[in-house]
C-alpha cells in the first residue's frame, strides 16, 4: 500500500533548516519572552509621534526593531505547526506568537492615525531637520491615502486585538482539513492501494484508467459531504468578518477594502472578470481538445485533470530542481546561481509527511533565509509548483538585499506574478531542449493545465468570492446548500454542461483561499502580467531582464501598479489579460497538432 510517511522518516536533507532561526525550541522560547518584554516600548510614542522630527525618527526604528522581533518569533512557529498539525506543541507555539503579534500590533496601532496628522510640507520640513527620514516617505505617504478609513486609535487599538478572532475561521478550517480530516483508501487498477489525500487527489486525477479516476473523484467528495455544515460555517464567518471589517473602516464593500490595502483600482478586478468571461470560448475549445484526446463522448469533472499524454512522467526531485534552474537562466546569471545556492541550503521541505499542511507556500522574514513548504509528488506538476514558490522566495531576496525593512514586504498582487514567470521560463525551456516527444507533450498539457487553472479557474474563484460577499452584504445568509448552487452556477457557466455533477458543487469546500479576502484574483492577474514579461525578455533579452529584476528589488517600495509599471506591464487595461488569453489559445491549437 502506497502510504503517507512519518515526518521522522523523511531524510534531513529535504527538511527545510529552521535550525538556521533558532538551534532549539527553547530558544525560541527565549526570545519570546524577551520580544514580549520590548512591547511597552512601542506603547511609549502613543500620543507623541509627530511632535519632532527626532520622536518621529525614534518611533520608526523602534517600531522597525520590535516588529522584526515579533516576525522572526511568529515564523518560526508557524513553520513548525505547518510541519504536524497534529503536534500540540507545534499548535500551541503558533498560537502563542499569534497572540504575541496581535498585541504588539494593537501597541503601535496608533501609528497610522496619527502619522495621517502629518501634512506633507511639515514632513518634508522634518526630513530635512532628520534625513534619515526620507527612507519612510512611501510609509508616510500610504499612511495618509488611507485617512478616510483609519478609526480613531482607540478603535484602531480594539480592530487590532480582535484580529486574532476575526481571522480565527481560516485556522479551524486549516485544522479541520489539515490535521483532523482523512480521507478513503481506494485501489488503482494493479490492484494497489492508495490513500487519497488533499496533496495527491489532483495527482490521482491524472490517472489514465477513467474508471479509477471516477472514484478517486466520488471518494473524495463523499467525504467532505460529512463536514458540509463546519466548513460551510467557517466560511460564512470568514465572509461575515471581511464584510463587517470593512464597513468599520466606512468601506462601501469588503472587495473596495481588500483591494484598497495594495491601492490596485476595482477597475482591475471588474476588467479581469469581463475579460475573461469574455473569453470562456478558448476553455471550451481546450474542453473539446481533451474530450477528443481522452477519447470520451462526454468530459465529466474526473476528467478534466486527466493527462492528455497517457501516464505521467515520473520527475524525481533533484532532476526538477536542475530544470527549474537552468530555465532562468534568462534573468541573468546572478539570480540563477542564487536560486542554486538556495537549493542547496535547505531552502525546501520537499516530501508530504502526516499532518503536514497541505499544498505550497514561500515563507521567512527580512533577517532569514526563504523557506518553501512543498508535498512533492515526483510529477511534472510538482516541479512546476517548485519553479512557483522559487519565484516567491527569489522575490524575498532580491527585495530584502535592495530595500530597508520596511519595503522589503510586497504585495500578494505582485508575488504572483514573480511565481508565474518562473513557470512560464520553464515551459520556455522544457520545450526547447528536452528531446523526449512524450515528455515534451505532458509539460504542454502541465502548461496548459495550468494556465486554465490559473487564468480561468481562478477568475471563476474570483467570481465566486464577490458573489458569497455580496449575499453577506446585501443581508444574506451563507447555508451550505447556498454556497453548493452558488459555485455549481459559476462552474456551469465555465464549464458547461460537464460540471453539471452532484459532487462537484462541493469543490468550493477544499479551496483554503476562500479565507484569505479577496486573494484569488490575484493568481489570474498575475499570469497576465508575468506572460507579457515573458514574451518581452524572450524578444528584448538583457534590458528587459534588468527591468524586471529591478521592479522585484522594488519590494514594496511603490504600489503594485506601478511595480509592474516598472517591468513593462499596465495591469489598469485589459491588454494584459487578452495577451494571456491569446497565448493559451495558441498552445491549445498547437497540442491539437502535436496529438495529431
Amino acid at each position: 500500500m502506497s502510504s503517507v510517511p512519518e515526518r521522522s522518516e523523511i531524510a534531513a536533507e529535504y527538511r527545510w533548516d529552521l535550525d538556521s532561526i533558532y538551534a532549539t525550541d527553547e530558544n525560541w522560547e527565549d526570545a519570546l519572552e524577551a520580544v514580549r518584554e520590548r512591547i511597552p516600548e512601542l506603547e511609549r510614542f502613543e500620543g507623541r509621534v509627530t511632535e519632532s522630527a527626532t520622536t518621529l525618527l525614534e518611533t520608526f526604528q523602534t517600531h522597525e526593531s520590535v516588529m522584526r522581533e515579533v516576525s522572526q518569533v511568529a515564523t518560526y512557529a508557524n513553520l513548525r505547526s505547518a510541519e504536524d498539525q497534529r503536534v500540540a506543541e507545534y499548535q500551541s507555539m503558533s498560537t502563542r506568537a499569534q497572540s504575541l503579534a496581535t498585541d504588539a500590533r494593537s501597541a503601535a496601532s496608533y501609528l497610522d492615525p496619527e502619522l495621517q496628522e502629518l501634512d506633507e510640507d511639515a514632513f518634508a520640513v522634518f526630513v530635512e531637520e532628520e534625513p534619515a527620514l526620507a527612507e519612510w516617505t512611501h510609509v508616510v505617504d500610504d499612511a495618509r491615502r488611507t485617512r478616510e478609513h483609519t478609526r480613531s486609535a482607540e478603535v484602531e487599538a480594539v480592530l487590532a486585538d480582535l484580529s486574532e478572532v476575526t481571522g480565527s475561521a481560516s485556522e479551524v478550517y486549516s485544522m479541520l482539513t489539515n490535521a483532523d480530516m482523512t480521507f478513503p483508501t481506494v485501489e488503482y487498477p494493479d490492484g494497489e492501494a492508495v490513500e487519497i489525500t488533499q496533496n495527491n487527489f489532483t495527482t490521482l486525477q491524472k490517472h489514465p484508467d477513467r474508471e479509477f479516476r471516477e472514484r478517486v473523484h466520488e471518494a473524495f467528495y463523499d467525504r467532505w459531504g460529512d463536514v458540509r455544515n463546519s466548513v460551510g460555517t467557517a466560511l460564512q464567518k470568514s465572509v461575515t468578518g471581511d464584510v463587517k471589517t470593512a464597513r468599520l473602516r466606512n468601506y462601501d464593500s469588503a472587495r473596495e477594502a481588500a483591494l484598497n490595502g495594495p491601492n490596485v483600482p476595482v477597475e482591475v478586478y471588474d476588467a479581469l472578470l469581463e475579460t475573461v468571461n469574455d473569453e470562456r470560448g478558448v476553455l471550451a475549445r481546450h474542453a473539446e481538445l481533451k474530450r477528443d484526446l481522452l477519447g470520451v463522448d462526454e468530459l465529466r469533472p474526473w476528467d478534466l485533470y486527466a493527462s492528455l499524454t497517457g501516464e505521467d512522467p515520473t520527475v524525481e526531485y533533484e532532476t526538477a530542481c536542475n530544470h527549474v534552474v537552468e530555465a532562468v537562466a534568462p534573468l541573468g546569471k546572478a539570480y540563477q546561481e542564487q536560486m542554486r545556492t538556495g537549493l542547496s541550503s535547505r531552502w525546501v521541505d520537499v516530501y508530504e509527511n502526516r499532518g503536514k499542511r497541505s499544498g505550497a507556500f514561500s515563507s521567512g522574514t527580512y533577517d532569514t533565509q526563504p523557506f518553501i513548504l512543498m508535498n512533492y509528488q515526483d510529477d511534472v506538476a510538482s516541479m512546476y509548483t517548485l519553479a512557483h514558490e522559487l519565484g516567491h522566495s527569489m522575490h524575498s531576496e532580491l527585495a530584502a538585499n535592495t530595500q530597508p525593512w520596511q519595503y522589503a514586504d510586497y504585495d500578494i498582487f505582485v508575488a504572483e506574478v514573480a511565481s508565474t514567470v518562473n513557470e512560464t521560463l520553464l515551459t520556455h525551456h522544457l520545450l526547447e531542449t528536452v528531446d523526449d516527444e512524450a515528455f515534451r507533450r505532458a509539460v504542454l498539457d502541465e502548461y496548459l493545465e495550468r494556465f486554465r487553472s490559473t487564468l480561468f479557474r481562478q477568475t471563476m474563484f474570483a467570481d465566486f468570492e464577490l458573489a458569497i460577499h455580496e449575499a453577506v452584504e446585501e443581508g444574506g445568509a451563507l447555508t451550505p446548500d447556498r454556497l453548493d448552487e452558488m459555485y455549481r452556477e459559476r462552474k456551469t457557466s465555465f464549464y458547461g454542461p460537464m460540471a453539471a455533477d452532484e459532487l462537484i458543487k462541493r469543490e468550493w469546500m477544499r479551496i483554503p483561499h476562500f479565507y484569505y479576502n479577496y486573494y484569488v484574483y490575484q493568481y489570474a492577474t498575475g499570469i497576465s502580467a508575468a506572460t507579457a514579461i515573458v514574451e518581452r525578455v524572450r524578444e528584448e533579452g538583457e534590458d528587459a531582464a534588468a527591468d524586471y529584476r529591478a521592479a522585484l528589488e522594488l519590494g514594496g517600495s511603490e504600489y503594485p501598479v506601478d511595480v509592474l509599471a516598472r517591468a513593462g506591464v499596465d495591469v489598469t487595461t485589459r491588454d494584459p489579460v487578452e495577451a494571456a488569453v491569446g497565448v493559451y489559445d495558441n498552445l491549445v491549437g498547437e497540442m491539437r497538432s502535436l496529438a495529431e
